[in-house]
């Protein structure tokens, strides 16, 4: 009994077992290969798209009738330029996760001369400053000075966060919901996008760009993407081929002591 061979051992449904965990590994390898390759080619597609329209001058923000065709693939990142009131009472703070740290974002809603509205994320404050901030919305004043901001669309962020859900009630927010923000400050008329302050150097425009502060750091639009991709899909696809390789040597062994 102790000299029988280890496929004589193997049950049926233990071969069967066998059978469909490997077609099942090779399987899900493959799709997550596969994954990668289609990941791999959004992401130079959007590589591409942000430095063409990075370096471009800024061109008038789209009229209302446009806002139903602003997509990502159309718009975003395209510098741009409005002119307005800020409506500073109606500023929130959202979270954010930069190279400087953890903090917020002030997204300040700018009325144009039309009535309408626009969300501007006008620069990341640190979040030791989150409390000066909020007194600070709490007690402005109309604006009376219109101004004009330069920046990069940006599509709205819906949601919340990872594992973080937007609460506007507690004015708790994780992202750059835009239609969210526009509902709770009672923005009837706001734009579907928000524009980030600033853009980058080599714009025409950058030298008119509003400044960074020690309160307000705008200009911090992540522009630079890594793509790392095509050694996850070469990673995933050579798991699938040690997959078929060690389905082969497990076969070619219970051969031999058959």
């Amino acid at each position: 009994m102790k000299n029988r061979s280890a496929a004589q051992r193997r049950s049926p449904f233990a071969k069967a077992m066998l059978i469909c965990v490997g077609i099942a590994l090779f399987l899900g390898f493959m799709a997550l290969g596969s994954w990668q390759v289609q990941r791999r080619a959004w992401k130079l597609d959007l590589i591409a798209r942000v430095e063409q329209r990075v370096h471009a001058a800024p061109v008038a923000v789209p009229a209302p009738g446009l806002w139903p065709q602003i997509d990502a693939a159309g718009y975003e990142y395209l510098p741009v330029q409005a002119h307005g009131l800020w409506l500073d009472k109606q500023s929130v703070l959202t979270k954010a996760l930069t190279e400087d740290g953890a903090g917020f974002w002030l997204m300040t809603p700018l009325q144009l001369a039309d009535g309408t509205q626009i969300l501007v994320n006008r620069g990341f404050t640190p979040e030791k400053l989150r409390a000066a901030w909020l007194q600070r919305i709490d007690a402005a004043k109309p604006a009376t000075e219109p101004v004009t901001v330069i920046g990069l669309m940006r599509m709205s962020e819906p949601g919340g966060g990872f594992l973080r859900h937007n609460d506007a009630a507690a004015g708790q927010w994780f992202s750059r919901d835009v239609a969210a923000i526009a509902q709770s400050r009672g923005l009837s008329r706001a734009a579907p996008y928000f524009i980030d302050l600033g853009v980058p150097a080599g714009n025409p425009a950058h030298a008119d760009s509003a400044p960074a502060t020690a309160e307000l750091r705008p200009g911090m639009t992540v522009i630079q993407f890594s793509n790392s991709h095509l050694v996850y899909a070469l990673t995933w696809y050579g798991l699938a081929a040690m997959v078929v390789v060690a389905a082969w040597l497990v076969r070619r062994h219970d051969r031999a002591r058959a």
